[in-house]
């Protein structure tokens, strides 16, 4: 590959060009304007799996629900997932909740200062430690996350794959030759800002970007968004899959997922996989005996949904039947609910669409829903 001019002198520090650009141009986010450490865990949580416009108005509507730690802490688990309900990545939320419980149990709910003791609340990684320890405390630590791996793969022309741990450190050993002792949360935000804006992952804005002169990538090659390496990942996988909307007068039978796994703790009507050779009806029908032991008179075809999600991708075929005779079934984890009632419980997203499709009345429809 071809290097620009001057590419064989030496490099200069990225760290004053990049923290004067960071001064003029730093977005007027909401959790910037204080360094409160819980509205920063919140929204570093958040921000972990969801872009920063994505992400805006679930953190405004969590901060309005839980506006402190003991708030949150105080906050049945039901509603919080409530609130969180869209954001998806449900743990994060579950997570959230158990830790802010052990900051007031254990830390007078005013969370640590150290990243050792961020480190063992729950759901709390390495990652969000050090953005805490650096953004609320002033820790010098650099706080690594996708756009630190990116940036710094760039600036060093790392040719090694980021999801290997020998790479990431070295990359993190970059990152840290660069930090300023005295300035390290503007440091952390400023690598996070020129990531999402200037240096993005397919196309990076090298003509406006502050350190492109300190920049290997830029420098020594015709091509900067080639780094970092991107494996070429599998396709996702596809699930067909039934549910059931049993129904009693106007009321369904919905049921809570375990709180551990995916989607942990929200609602949603029976059903399961489509297996080989199956049709969606018989699958149905069985799913309903298997996971409640009540039946149906008989299953009418509603239609399906089609979602996402970040490892897989599913395909609902929702169907909808009247309670058989005069069954009953009330225990811990269920409910018979109208679909007033049901969407104030926290349920999936596919389950919002399950709902409309249901609501809709006529059979056959279709609805595409997109990740959660």
């Amino acid at each position: 590959m071809a290097s620009r001019a001057g590419s064989a002198s030496p490099r200069a520090s990225p760290t004053p060009a990049l923290l004067r650009w960071f001064r003029l141009h730093r977005r007027p986010l909401p959790w910037r304007a204080d360094r409160d450490p819980y509205r920063i865990w919140v929204a570093e949580v958040l921000l972990q799996q969801t872009r920063v416009e994505q992400a805006t108005p679930y953190y405004e509507r969590f901060l309005a629900a839980f506006p402190n730690v003991r708030s949150l802490a105080a906050a049945p688990m039901s509603k919080v997932l409530k609130v969180w309900q869209g954001a998806g990545y449900y743990a994060r939320a579950r997570h959230l909740h158990a830790a802010a419980r052990a900051v007031v149990a254990h830390h007078g709910g005013v969370l640590p200062r150290t990243v050792p003791e961020l480190e063992e609340l729950p759901g709390v990684g390495p990652y969000v430690a050090r953005a805490i320890a650096s953004l609320a405390y002033g820790t010098p630590v650099v706080a690594l996350e996708a756009n630190g791996l990116r940036v710094a793969a760039r600036w060093t022309r790392e040719v090694g794959d980021i999801r290997r741990p020998v790479v990431r450190r070295r990359l993190q050993r970059a990152l840290e030759a660069a930090l300023p002792p005295r300035a390290a949360a503007e440091f952390n935000e400023a690598v996070m800002e020129l990531g999402e804006t200037v240096c993005q992952p397919l196309a990076p804005d090298c003509a406006h970007c502050p350190v492109a002169r300190s920049c290997a990538a830029y420098l020594e090659t015709d091509n900067p968004a080639a780094f970092p390496h991107r494996p070429r990942l599998s396709p996702r996988p596809h699930v067909r899959a039934a549910v059931v909307a049993l129904k009693d007068g106007d009321r369904f039978f919905v049921q809570r997922r375990p709180l551990s796994g995916l989607l942990g703790g929200l609602w949603e009507f029976p059903g399961g996989k489509i297996e080989s050779g199956e049709q969606p009806r018989a699958a149905a029908a069985r799913e309903l005996a298997e996971e409640t032991a009540l039946a149906a008179g008989s299953l009418a075809y509603r239609g399906v949904v089609r979602h996402g999600y970040s490892h897989f991708t599913v395909e609902l075929h929702v169907f909808e039947g009247a309670l058989a005779g005069r069954q009953f079934r009330r225990a811990a984890g269920e409910r018979w609910v109208t679909t007033a009632e049901l969407r104030r419980l926290p349920i999936p997203r596919a389950t919002e669409k399950v709902v409309r499709l249901l609501e809709k009345g006529a059979p056959g429809g279709e609805i595409h829903a997109g990740r959660g």
